[in-house]
């Protein structure tokens, strides 16, 4: 099974910044989707940004484009989200997750990923 660990989450002033790690226990060198995902309390799961891993074409959730940076280095087995001027509605935890495999769709669509991390939590204060 394909293990995917989160880091990089915390409690930061509206306007700030953090960056989030996803490592992956096996390759991402191979072209998969991944992404992440984030859930506030109350709320249903969204999608926040994906990225093909070797053409890395990326997408975003519209809410937070201009903002939120995805991004996969191969040979560190690691992708990214650099979050940038953070605002309250961010806060959430924020999970990574892996297509499915043989999956050869990448979005937003979270019935498309088979493997999820256990999340790392982000907090903005006003």
């Amino acid at each position: 099974r394909i293990q995917l660990m989160e880091s990089g989450g915390g409690s930061v002033q509206a306007g700030g910044s953090l960056r989030l790690s996803c490592v992956s226990s096996t390759s991402t060198s191979s072209n998969i989707c991944m992404a992440w995902f984030r859930q506030a309390p109350g709320k249903e799961r969204e999608g926040v940004a994906y990225i093909s891993t070797r053409g890395q074409f990326p997408g975003y959730l519209s809410a937070v484009k201009d903002r939120f940076t995805i991004s996969v280095d191969n040979a560190q087995n690691t992708m990214y989200l650099q979050m940038n001027s953070l605002k309250p509605e961010d806060t959430a935890t924020y999970y990574c997750a892996r297509v499915r495999e043989g999956m050869s769709k990448c979005g937003l669509r979270d019935d498309w990923f088979g493997d999820w991390g256990q999340g790392t939590q982000v907090t903005v204060t006003a």
